[in-house]
């Protein structure tokens, strides 16, 4: 059985979706539909190129019209909620794919469309091209939205400004200048939504990126307003604090300055590519007090071209008494993934106790077969 995400588009989805489809068009061709899914290419397409397949058949079944097709979309969806097939359903996220593809010149249908769509699937994706095209409308829009009463509308206002939303066009004008996404941000810190608390902080993430200045000031501003916002802080700054920069780690009470490393030593310094690299050391708090300890590895990558790639991970934040010494030991995967490509040779490792990086040390990635 197939374990590939792209595989929820298979043929008892599309089984079950056509049974709705019978039920709201009363035009509807299900051997035609399926004929069009299954096409000679449809096994070949990825997860994204399977939602765009989807949504051009779907079109060929709904209304010439923008307008009386997105009704058609809306009296689909209310069918599928019928059907017990509740919101949230990431497969059904060819439906935004199908209002980008017939409705970006008909930006009011569109909207009203996506307001209501994305109360059922997300449209984080279809809003990017709609702020491209009509960016000071469609921010405004936002903002309206981030005082919606559904939490999934909310979302949308945030997820949708963020400047480099993973999988999706990055919106240019917001990664030079965040500043209009700001007052969405402030609406929606204190959200009772965790989905949302968490969305605003990814906002902020991407931000940083491209002005850590903005969201150092933000971090300050909100800091200690209450827990929940704290811990949307905290993520917020997630990649500052994996870039050791000083400002954050003060903030957070990160100092390194009597934290002692020790002992620090690779376990299998010749790790074959599916194994495990295993490593470990030794910390020790000697302040006077307890201190606030976060600790992370920088792992040098090699990559093709012969130079070292860092990616830091954080093993653990946590109080570490006065004199204690903590021996640790971990793990660190190199099994074959499609995000990741290896290649065999010196690669390196250190460790990061509050921002403070320890020398590296080298460990050598072979071939299986090696």
């Amino acid at each position: 059985m197939s374990t590939l995400f792209k595989d929820i588009y298979s043929a008892e989805f599309y089984d079950r979706f056509s049974k709705v489809l019978e039920k709201t068009i009363p035009s509807f061709d299900k051997n035609k539909f399926i004929g069009l899914i299954f096409d000679d290419q449809f096994e070949s397409y990825e997860l994204k190129e399977r939602m765009a397949h989807t949504a051009k058949v779907l079109g060929k079944f709904l209304p010439d019209d923008f307008a009386e097709a997105t009704d058609t979309l809306k009296l689909i969806i209310d069918n599928l909620r019928k059907e017990n097939i509740k919101e949230d359903s990431i497969e059904f996220m060819f439906f935004p794919e199908y209002i980008v593809m017939h409705g970006l010149d008909d930006y009011e249908n569109s909207i009203s469309t996506i307001e209501f769509v994305t109360q059922f699937t997300s449209c984080e994706f279809s809003v990017r091209p709609y702020i491209l095209k009509y960016e000071e409308k469609m921010l405004a829009q936002m903002l309206v939205w981030s005082k919606h009463e559904n939490y999934w509308v909310r979302r949308l206002s945030t997820e949708g400004s963020r400047p480099r939303l993973p999988w999706a066009m990055a919106i240019p004008s917001l990664k030079k200048d965040p500043l209009p996404i700001l007052p969405i941000l402030e609406n929606l810190k204190n959200d009772e939504s965790d989905t949302v608390r968490r969305s605003v902080a990814n906002n902020l993430n991407d931000i940083s990126k491209d002005n850590p200045e903005i969201v150092i000031n933000i971090a300050k501003k909100w800091k200690g307003l209450d827990k929940q916002t704290d811990a949307l802080v905290k993520h917020a700054c997630r990649t500052l604090l994996k870039q050791a920069n000083p400002e954050v780690l003060k903030l957070f009470g990160l100092d390194s300055r009597h934290i002692k490393l020790s002992d620090f030593r690779i376990l299998t310094p010749r790790v074959s590519i599916g194994d495990k690299l295993e490593f470990a050391f030794s910390i020790l708090n000697k302040n006077t007090r307890s201190q606030l300890v976060r600790l992370e590895y920088g792992l040098y990558y090699m990559k093709k071209n012969g130079e070292l790639a860092k990616k830091v991970f954080k093993i653990s934040e946590r109080e570490i008494e006065h004199n204690k010494l903590f021996e640790i030991e971990r793990k660190q995967s190199f099994k074959l993934i499609t995000t990741r490509k290896f290649y065999p040779g010196k690669h390196q490792l250190s460790i990061i106790i509050n921002g403070q990086e320890s020398q590296q040390q080298e460990f050598e990635l072979v071939d299986k077969d090696c």
